[in-house]
């Protein structure tokens, strides 16, 4: 196990690092985010929601405290509503949040800029979600078919996203 910090990282060296590995321990999303937060880097333990043009449990799960990890929000990968803008990113990193990944759309581009909280996203879309309580939180979701499990430790930084099983 490295001795590296989490904010230390290069998912550059952890692809060389794990290259090796067929077990599906270690995984790289496809480069398909585009970067929207204040931080360019970030990495923590993974905590999971699944939703659909319907972002209640987005924001329930960014009030709570984020002790340093991050929230991967499977969105179907639909860019129709957004379902993280200016509030929850502000929400999120005064919680302790690291970041957030959404398989989805994001909106309010100035105020994600200017928070400090990394956020990658499919892409940006001013119209915001309708709340209707629907989803599931910390629940292993599929991000364009790589499976992200709660507790999975993910780092992203410009060169792209890697999640382990375990901190790396």
């Amino acid at each position: 196990m490295s001795s590296r910090q989490p904010n230390q990282f290069s998912t550059c060296d952890l692809c060389d690092e794990h290259k090796g590995d067929t077990s599906g321990a270690f995984r790289v999303l496809a480069p398909v985010f585009q970067e929207y937060g204040g931080k360019a880097a970030f990495a923590g333990a993974v905590s999971t929601v699944k939703c659909f043009e319907d972002n209640s449990l987005v924001k329930a799960a960014t009030e709570t405290p984020g002790e340093g990890r991050v929230l991967v929000v499977d969105g179907g990968g639909s860019v129709r509503r957004a379902l993280v803008g200016g509030n929850v990113a502000a929400t999120a990193a005064k919680n302790g949040w690291a970041g957030i990944v959404v398989f989805g759309a994001v909106r309010d581009l100035a105020e994600l800029q200017a928070t400090a909280i990394g956020i990658r996203a499919l892409a940006l879309m001013p119209l915001p979600t309708e709340k209707r309580g629907e989803g599931q939180s910390d629940v292993t979701v599929l991000i364009d078919g790589v499976p992200i499990r709660p507790g999975d430790w993910l780092y992203a930084d410009a060169d792209g996203i890697v999640v382990g099983n375990r901190q790396l």
